[in-house]
């Protein structure tokens, strides 16, 4: 049975990638700094075969890696798959960012990757199936006016995975990154609320898609539970995309 750690799964990609492991009969243990949202969860993951165990954190503090690693190998007995989804997304014109505003997007998006897979490391030499997923963005690959701290972040993160891939092979465990395009989450408010014209923004942005529309979180979960299967193996270090042909053009 598949040992999970979801660091930021209470709604969008990580909720529906849990609920994904946990129709596999996976064990899962989600933080989250939004409680509502992660008892929502424990709602909808009710019948399901598999078991979840849910953890209110601030993942932006740099005790939470040291505290998510604890509560979920105290409920499933270790760790198989560590997936970083957690992600800050802040807009604002550069002059009005400031140096608190940059750091937690530092926190958020680049450090948890870092020090929550430090912290997970003797479990994830212990499974048989080691695989960790970070979530980086197809922001890693294209840019937008006003979010310079998500983009730079995002961008860290593909460095961080083939640093990591390389140092973490040898014990094979396989690290990868998820690159989602625009999926239509709560998760880019922030983003609609600095646009002028919102309607009109999202509108250029679906034209520009070669499907034409934003993608749902369950349609990345499958991306998620291939890189944490047996049939990825051997794929290590790189990068999937899943953006609905949105950087293919």
């Amino acid at each position: 049975m598949t040992r999970v750690l979801i660091a930021g799964g209470a709604t969008g990609i990580g909720a529906a990638a849990a609920l994904a492991f946990l129709e596999q009969g996976a064990e899962v243990t989600v933080c989250d700094l939004n409680a509502e949202g992660l008892s929502a969860l424990e709602d909808k993951a009710r019948d399901l075969p598999g078991r979840i165990a849910t953890k209110v954190l601030d993942l932006s503090l740099m005790s939470s890696p040291a505290e998510a690693v604890a509560f979920a190998v105290a409920q499933q007995g270790g760790i198989d798959c560590l997936f970083v989804n957690a992600g800050l997304l802040l807009s604002a014109d550069l002059a009005d960012w400031s140096e608190e505003m940059w750091q937690r997007s530092i926190a958020v998006n680049l450090s948890l990757p870092m020090f929550l897979t430090q912290a997970a490391l003797p479990y994830l030499k212990a499974s048989e199936n080691a695989s960790v997923i970070f979530t980086s963005s197809t922001g890693a690959l294209r840019g937008h006016a006003g979010m310079p701290g998500y983009h730079a972040t995002k961008s860290g993160v593909l460095g961080l995975v083939r640093a990591l891939a390389d140092e973490l092979g040898p014990e094979d465990i396989r690290v990868n990154a998820l690159l989602p395009g625009w999926v239509d989450t709560p998760f880019n408010d922030t983003f609609w609320d600095h646009q002028s014209d919102p309607a009109e923004a999202r509108r250029k942005i679906d034209a520009g898609i070669p499907m034409r529309r934003h993608g749902t979180a369950a349609e990345l979960a499958g991306t998620v539970l291939y890189l944490a299967s047996d049939a990825a193996r051997y794929v290590s270090g790189t990068q999937l995309v899943v953006d609905g042909g949105y950087t293919a053009v």
